[in-house]
């Protein structure tokens, strides 16, 4: 008896240390029906924007205020979410970290001066930034409310 006692606490302390925290940010959302990036991408075959909720790994974040964030895609893509209003910030250690982003998926360009900002953002070197020297259109994200799994 005192064996199982012992093995049900051991398993409830580990249990307990590797939970993910939910942080939540702007609107208060919940991660029922969030799709995957593969879906996301899939669906955004065959349009430009949408409202949509997706899961994904933050892979960067804005090094001075944390104001947006670089979504691993898959196949070496990445997607930019900000947030709507400049309303809130994602922490600047969230590199790495699950989350959930709903709002509003949208095809935009970026000029040179706007890609060589999100770099100096991103706390690139000089000779990293100056390589930029062509606009580029992607998919972008304005995030209404995030939910954020952190191991902290």
């Amino acid at each position: 008896m005192k064996k199982l006692i012992f093995s049900a606490l051991i398993l409830l302390f580990t249990t307990a240390a590797f939970a993910q925290k939910k942080i939540y940010l702007g609107d208060k959302i919940n991660d029922k029906g969030a799709i995957s990036t593969e879906e996301l991408m899939n669906k955004l075959a065959t349009t430009d924007s949408m409202n949509v909720k997706f899961e994904g790994a933050v892979q960067s974040v804005c090094q001075k205020k944390g104001c947006w964030v670089n979504v691993d895609l898959g196949n070496n893509q990445t997607m930019m979410v900000r947030f709507k209003d400049y309303a809130f910030f994602m922490p600047k250690d969230c590199s790495g970290q699950k989350a959930v982003f709903k709002g509003k998926v949208f095809k935009e360009t970026l000029s040179v001066a706007q890609r060589r900002h999100y770099l100096e953002d991103a706390g690139k070197s000089i000779e990293e930034i100056e390589k930029i020297t062509e606009p580029e259109t992607k998919f972008s994200f304005e995030a209404d409310g995030v939910i954020l799994y952190s191991a902290k």
